[in-house]
Formats: structure tokens, C-alpha cells, sequence
């Protein structure tokens, strides 16, 4: 894949990304403005994030990890990938199917796993109840991801990134006819999430039939193939088994303080949007393009790949990240804050969004330092900088919580990623030049920087001006947008000034990913 190609394809799957993402922030303002932030909104939370932080275990995290570049090479040595990716499939499904079952007996242990702090409560039983009819989910989507990572290694990036906007209109659909007929909107919620991951799992199936992918089902065999892919696939599945405890520690801590786990949801939903555009964009392209690449044996071409997606993903990252620390409130509060939810809310869910905004720069990091790693089937490394990642989250959300509350979980999420980076970086000089950035990164990434920060005071001075009508019904709409629009205005005029990029690069990359 060519550096260009490379872009146009992050640029595709970021647009999907976004697009799935502003349909999730109609999503998530319908059920805050259904639900608030009560019991079964936060019953609602733990059990959609209950398939969810298995699905990233098993199928993003874990099993992709190992699959991509396995499958990647055999494409690429012209092998026959599909036979190998068939029985990929059958294993993968095999054991979900006997996960979902085993879940369906053991949910109320899994609940006080997750929020034990919910016992005694009513979040409890609603929690129980909505976890099983949710769980499911895992089956469908984790095989849809698994066929995603097939299309992606074809240089098929759209249909896959495409899916997450089918859940998203699927659930607001939920939510408007539960309004219409008069049904428990919670609960069509957590109805319709299955039925998403069948129709995800559809459409991917169908993509990949037409790109020449033939999938086959098959009795689970286990062959040498998937004996080496076991092998890999463990550690990575120990390493995302790592990241979801760090998840589960903060949703422990939260769920002793009323009402802290809606909050961090929301926070998360919010600092997921450039996370999501930028750094699912850059993993989903650069591992299997890194993989091809170390299988032909091409390291100029390596690097320049890793460097060009640092140097767009940080040049989108960053501002987001300035933007999330010098604007959180006006964000959630015009975004969020309607029907049930309300002011105090906002004001919670804000500080939340400017701590998770310092360690945003370092998740999407990770996903650009990790396929190094990745596709050179080195699992183990990683694994073992997530377990030290993982004791500097635990220390510091069980620690610093009777210092500073349900926020010492969005505090040790952001260091403990920002412990993850460091250790990630100092690993890959063992590579060589291949794994580091090029002199053009290093130059403009310090003016993407200055770029940034001034844009951030651009903000804030707009935040000054803007905020009587931030707080006016109908006109903090138009408001957050004129903020909005000064900020990324602001911010790619000065970094075409300072030579922090050439906006010509996005405008050609847009168009030959189109």
C-alpha cells in the first residue's frame, strides 16, 4: 500500500469513524435526555459495556491483533488466506458461543465483577436482567470484526467502518418507537443491541462476498495454523485482558459514588469521538500495511508509513485534545443536557472530559506504536507494559479515591496511558530506524503543538464572549458551533502558516479515498 493509498485509507475509515460517532452523540443526548444519569441509565451502561469489553478482549484487542498479520502475509505470499481465515472464523465462533452460554449462568457474579458497588440497589437486578439479553452481542459483532479485519487487509476499508453507523441508527430508531408506542425505552435499548450486532454481522458478510472474500464455515479443526495463531493470540488477549481490568477498576471505584458511572460514560463518549476518527482509523490501516510491508521486506516504506500516520493522526489529535481540556462544559452541556439530564450533571461529566482530554495524545499513540509490534507477531511485549500500566491504574484509582473522589478513575485512566506510551516507545528502538519517526515528523510535530495550544487560547477568549449564549435555550446551538468553527478555523490557518502541514495532503488524501 502506498503512502498516499495508506492516507486515503485512513482518511475513509475517519470519515465513517465520524459520522458513526456523530450519530452516537444523538444516541447518547436521547437516552441522557430519556433516562438522566439514575439506576437504569447506569444499569443500561454496565450492561452494553458488558459485550463490549469482551468483544475488545476477544476480537479487537486480542484475536485481530494475531489474525491481521498472519492473514496479511498469507495475502500477501499469494497463500490461500481464505482457508486460513475459515478456520479463524469456526474457532472464533465455537468459543463465543460457548462464552455467551456461560455468561447467561453466571451474570450475576459478572455484575459485581464489574460494579459491585451496585448491590443492595436497584441498578442491581436491572443490571442482571439487561446483561443477559445484551450479551449476545459479543457473538456477532466479535465475527464481524473478525470479517472487517479480513476487508481491511484486502484494501477494503469502507463497509467495515461503516457497520458501527448501522447500530447507532438502530438504536436511536429503538428509542424513538419505544416514545411512539409507549414502550420502556430502557429496555427497547437493550433489546435492539443484539439485533444490531446480527444486522453489523450481516453487512460485513455481504461486503466480503463481493470483494472475491469466500468464508466458509466449517467444523473448528485445530491445525498447525491455528495452533501458531493461539500462540500469538494469548499474550494479546492477556495484554486486552490487561486494559479491560484498568476499565473495571475505574468502574469499581465509580459505582461507590452516586451517579459517577453515567458520568464517566458520558465523559468517554465524548472523548471517544477523535479517538475514535483518529486512532480505530490508524490501527484498522497501518497494521495490516506494516505487515505486508515486513513481508516484502520494505523498511523505508515501513517507516514512512508510521511516520505519516503519527504525523496526521497527532495533527488531529492534539487540537481535539486542547479543545476537550479549555472547553469541556460548554461541550457536554449543549450537547448533553436536556430532558432529564441537568446542570450538576453536566458540571461532573465536564471535569471528567478535560482529564480524559490530557491522555487522549497517548491513546491514539498507543494504537500507532503498538502494530510495531504487532506485526512482527510480537504479542508478549506489549502484554507485559500493559501489566505495568495496569498496577499504576489500580494504585492510583483505589488510592487517590478517598483523596478526590469518583474522579480519581478518569485521573489513573490518562497516566496510566501515558505510562503505557512510555514504555511502548523505549521498547521499539530495539527495531531500529524502521520503527522510528523521520525527520519531517520531528519537525512538524512541535509545530502542530504551537498550533494547537494557540488555538486553545483562541478558545478560550471565544468561550469568554460566547457564554451568555451558551446558556440560552435554542441559540447555544448556533453558539457551540460559531465556537466550534473558530476553533478548527484557527487552528489549520495557523499550522498552514507555520508549516505544521499543507492542507493540500488532507484535500489529495480525501479525494483518492473517496
Amino acid at each position: 500500500m502506498k503512502p498516499i493509498r495508506l492516507m486515503a485509507g485512513f482518511l475513509t475509515v475517519g470519515a465513517w469513524t465520524m459520522m458513526s460517532r456523530i450519530l452516537g452523540f444523538v444516541r447518547d443526548a436521547m437516552i441522557l435526555g430519556y433516562l438522566g444519569t439514575g439506576p437504569a441509565y447506569e444499569a443500561f451502561v454496565v450492561a452494553f459495556r458488558l459485550p463490549n469489553m469482551f468483544r475488545r478482549f476477544f476480537a479487537e484487542g486480542a484475536f485481530n491483533m494475531a489474525f491481521i498479520p498472519q492473514y496479511s502475509k498469507r495475502l500477501e505470499g499469494g497463500e490461500d488466506a481464505d482457508s486460513f481465515a475459515s478456520q479463524a472464523f469456526s474457532g472464533l465462533a465455537t468459543v463465543l458461543i460457548l462464552l455467551t452460554l456461560l455468561a447467561q449462568l453466571l451474570m450475576p457474579w459478572l455484575m459485581y465483577g464489574l460494579a459491585s458497588g451496585f448491590a443492595g440497589q436497584d441498578q442491581f437486578d436491572l443490571s442482571v436482567v439487561f446483561g443477559r439479553i445484551a450479551f449476545p452481542y459479543i457473538l456477532f459483532i466479535s465475527l464481524a470484526a473478525l470479517l472487517s479485519g479480513v476487508l481491511n487487509a484486502n484494501g477494503r476499508f469502507a463497509a467495515a467502518a461503516a457497520a458501527p453507523v448501522l447500530l447507532n441508527v438502530l438504536l436511536v430508531s429503538a428509542m424513538i418507537l419505544a416514545v411512539i408506542m409507549g414502550w420502556d425505552v430502557a429496555a427497547a435499548l437493550v433489546w435492539m443491541i443484539p439485533i444490531a450486532g446480527v444486522a453489523q454481522m450481516v453487512l460485513v458478510w455481504v461486503a466480503a462476498k463481493r470483494a472475491g472474500v469466500r468464508i466458509r464455515l466449517q467444523r473448528p479443526r485445530f491445525t498447525p495454523d491455528m495452533k501458531q495463531l493461539v500462540i500469538v493470540a494469548v499474550p494479546a488477549a492477556l495484554a486486552g485482558g490487561v486494559v479491560q481490568i484498568n476499565l473495571l477498576v475505574g468502574q469499581q471505584v465509580a459505582s461507590y459514588f452516586d451517579r459517577a458511572v453515567g458520568w464517566l460514560y458520558a465523559a468517554d463518549r465524548l472523548y471517544q469521538l477523535p479517538l475514535g476518527v483518529v486512532g480505530i482509523a490508524i490501527g484498522v490501516v497501518l497494521l495490516p500495511d506494516l505487515s505486508r510491508r515486513l513481508k516484502a521486506g520494505d523498511e523505508a516504506g515501513s517507516r514512512n508509513a508510521l511516520s505519516r500516520a503519527a504525523e496526521i493522526s497527532l495533527a488531529l489529535t492534539i487540537p481535539a485534545a486542547v479543545a476537550l481540556v479549555v472547553i469541556p462544559l460548554p461541550l457536554v452541556s449543549v450537547l448533553f443536557e436536556r430532558g432529564a439530564m441537568t446542570a450538576d450533571d453536566s458540571a461532573s461529566i465536564a471535569i471528567a472530559v478535560a482529564i480524559y482530554g490530557l491522555g487522549l495524545p497517548a491513546f491514539v499513540l498507543q494504537k500507532i506504536l503498538q502494530p510495531l509490534f504487532f506485526a512482527r507477531e510480537d504479542t508478549k511485549t506489549p502484554f507485559h507494559y500493559a501489566l505495568w500500566a495496569m498496577v499504576v491504574n489500580a494504585v492510583l484509582a483505589v488510592g487517590l479515591a478517598p483523596l478526590i473522589g469518583w474522579t480519581a478513575s478518569a485521573v489513573a485512566t490518562t497516566v496510566a496511558a501515558w505510562t503505557m506510551v512510555a514504555q511502548l516507545s523505549l521498547g521499539t528502538r530495539r527495531f531500529g530506524d524502521v520503527a522510528r519517526f523521520d525527520p519531517r515528523f520531528k519537525t512538524r510535530i512541535w509545530r502542530i503543538t504551537a498550533a494547537s495550544l494557540a488555538m486553545g487560547a483562541i478558545l478560550w477568549g471565544g468561550h469568554l464572549v460566547l457564554t451568555p449564549f451558551l446558556g440560552m435555550t435554542g441559540i447555544r446551538y448556533g453558539a457551540l458551533t460559531v465556537l466550534v468553527a473558530v476553533g478548527i478555523i484557527s487552528y489549520f490557518a495557523i499550522g498552514q502558516v507555520i508549516g505544521a502541514f499543507r492542507l493540500a495532503e488532507f484535500k489529495g488524501a480525501m479525494r483518492r479515498g473517496g
